[in-house]
């Protein structure tokens, strides 16, 4: 699952090299933390923030699957 959204935010940015994927896990929850350029943010939100959404969804029906909760956040 790290791999995979490390792979999509990566195609979105400007500055692939500087993404970076954290990942804490807390029992069955998941938190994946995005730290990218600034300039970067607003290419990974979309507009009105659909694409992340979409991205989010993704990552929980993958999570869903193993039982697991996920949580994106987008660190600046």
């Amino acid at each position: 699952m790290e791999t995979f959204l490390e792979f999509v935010i990566r195609q979105l940015v400007e500055a692939p090299e500087e993404v970076l994927v954290t990942k804490v896990e807390q029992g069955r929850k998941l938190i994946f933390k995005v730290e990218m350029r600034k300039s970067d943010v607003g290419k990974v939100i979309g507009r009105n923030g659909h694409t992340i959404t979409a991205v989010r969804n993704l990552l929980i029906a993958a999570a869903s699957r193993t039982g697991q909760q996920v949580l994106l956040q987008i660190v600046e």
